[in-house]
């Protein structure tokens, strides 16, 4: 997904304790963990940031349009020409477009050549504002991966509940790049 940073905790460690039954906060750092690492599995799986947050991409500088690998993208706010010494420089609007259709993939070229080798396009992505307004099938899916991982924490393994991503496949983006 581009150079998008760390997810955003999809659920709440509260909602987590709640749905794994733990009562106490002495596993606290543990559940938080977990939180993190599966809103990290479904973002992979699914190909989309859940909650929104800045990106960076670089693409190779070119006059034809290029899907940007983060999504779904809300906007695009910048893009900067990196020089074949990797020097950066911003650009000028006109110097480039840029498109975000109504898919959430967004798309970047240069207008006219500014002799860079490479864009590095900045905005902003993701599917929701908040935890709140992530999907609640994505946020039962989390929790039950975390209840998955929290019960084989010993390593006593086992597959994740083939309902963790039942509950995520409809919300899942393919793309041939």
């Amino acid at each position: 997904m581009g150079g998008v940073g760390m997810a955003p905790a999809a659920v709440t460690v509260t909602e987590a304790q709640a749905y794994v039954r733990i009562d106490t906060g002495e596993e606290e750092a543990i559940v938080a963990g977990l939180i993190r690492t599966a809103t990290a599995l479904c973002e992979s799986f699914i190909g989309q940031a859940l909650i929104a947050r800045p990106f960076n991409e670089d693409v190779p500088a070119s006059g034809c349009w290029q899907r940007l690998t983060a999504a779904p993208v809300q906007s695009i706010s910048a893009a900067q020409g990196i020089a074949s010494d990797g020097s950066a420089a911003d650009l000028a609007s006109s110097d480039y477009g840029v498109d975000v259709d109504s898919g959430g993939s967004g798309w970047v070229r240069l207008a006219r050549d500014t002799g860079v080798t490479r864009l590095r396009v900045s905005g902003t992505v993701g599917m929701a504002e908040s935890q709140s307004d992530v999907p609640e099938p994505i946020r039962q899916g989390v929790l039950r991966l975390v209840a998955h991982l929290f019960a084989t924490r010993d390593g006593s393994g086992g597959e994740p509940p083939a309902a963790v991503t039942a509950l995520w496949r409809p919300y899942r983006r393919l793309g041939l790049r």
